[in-house]
């Protein structure tokens, strides 16, 4: 075991046996690659069933990573094979353009109920635009209640059930492909869900919050993305380059405001501010994801951790992502923070669903 790893260890008060069949000197070891040099070698590497078991010995390991860099890792999932994704990603972007408008959201197809789930092509203007992208949302859910009365809820409830809205999924003349791709995708919602869910009891653990996994004990706006970067033309505008050091950028520079668990597969450009400075953060690759918090979420939790700024710069290439979001529950107090003090939002907001429905009026849905 590296001397750094075990100083580290020491540092952080690392005498929590852990419960797996490893030994602690391994899974210490485990949690960072081979220091080559780079920025964020000591990012933590969080094995997942580590995590999933609330293994607590990998507390201070996430409260470190997340402290200094605003992000982490979570490694070594069973069964997942990010390439599978990938694949079924590429295979759903590259589908006819007639079979994808069957899934669009009604704002780009007005013969559609769907508002939220589904397909958002989000390439008209790429000469006005920096947010040219692809995208199709996948949500909690496959069914909800069939009518909803309009005389006996206000607005923040007709919302509620709107947020409720069922997934739509491609339906094309490839019956394998259907089935393949609605099976995998809901099976990495449910593993990105969990991660999601896990990471707020660590932190909830190491900064002493006991109340804060109640905030997530529904997710009835929690969503993920399916996100395709076509290769752009040449053309561009100034909305494309930073404000910070001029770089062409393939996604604007910014700070979420949920949980984020996020995969980048084997495709670079992800870069996270650190130190007044944009540096390269190493690809998710086949077995792992990438973990963040947004601000809204800095806010509840005192700013005890960072909520990273960060962006994609310019690739030569198609680049595909997936980002999966989860959100405190529709009704959950964000008004206060975890010791009683006005949050940001709380100046204006009691609960969740009240943020929700200004926030997708201020932004293009789910493009963020």
């Amino acid at each position: 075991m590296s001397k750094t790893v075990v100083s580290l260890a020491l540092l952080l008060g690392i005498f929590v046996v852990p419960t797996s069949a490893f030994g602690l000197p391994e899974l210490l070891e485990k949690l960072w690659p081979k220091e080559t040099g780079q920025v964020f070698d000591t990012v933590a590497r969080i094995p997942y069933n580590e995590l999933l078991n609330d293994n607590p010995y990998v507390d201070p390991f996430i409260v470190h990573s997340m402290k200094n860099f605003g992000f982490f890792y979570v490694v070594d999932v069973p069964d997942y094979d990010a390439s599978v994704e990938d694949e079924y990603l590429q295979q759903f972007f590259n589908l006819p353009e007639k079979v994808k408008a069957d899934t669009e959201i009604k704002r780009h197809n007005p013969a559609n109920k769907n508002a939220y789930r589904g397909y958002c092509p989000g390439l008209d203007d790429v000469e006005a635009t920096l947010q040219y992208k692809e995208v199709f949302n996948i949500g909690p859910h496959e069914t909800r209640a069939p009518f909803y009365d309009d005389s006996l809820s206000n607005d923040l409830e007709k919302l509620k059930y709107e947020c409720s809205e069922a997934n739509v999924w491609p339906e094309t003349d490839n019956c394998t492909f259907d089935k393949g791709f609605k099976e995998v995708f809901q099976t990495g919602f449910d593993m990105r869900r969990n991660i999601a869910r896990a990471f707020v009891r660590s932190i909830s653990r190491a900064l002493g919050f006991p109340n804060l996994p109640s905030l997530f004990s529904e997710d009835e706006f929690s969503a993920m993305g399916l996100r395709r970067y076509p290769v752009r033309s040449e053309r561009t505008n100034k909305n494309m380059f930073s404000d910070f050091d001029g770089e062409l950028l393939r996604e604007l520079e910014h700070i979420d405001s949920t949980v984020t668990v996020l995969s980048t597969f084997n495709n670079g450009g992800l870069q996270m501010l650190y130190k007044n400075q944009y540096m390269n953060a190493p690809v998710t690759g086949d077995n792992a994801f990438l973990v963040n918090i947004g601000k809204l979420v800095e806010d509840i939790i005192d700013n005890q951790l960072i909520s990273v700024r960060h962006r994609v710069i310019e690739t030569a290439y198609t680049r595909h992502s997936i980002t999966y979001f989860l959100g405190p529950a529709f009704d959950a107090d964000i008004s206060r923070s975890m010791t009683g003090y006005i949050t940001e939002a709380g100046h204006k907001y009691r609960i969740f669903g009240e943020w929700i429905k200004d926030y997708l009026g201020a932004i293009e849905l789910f493009y963020y």
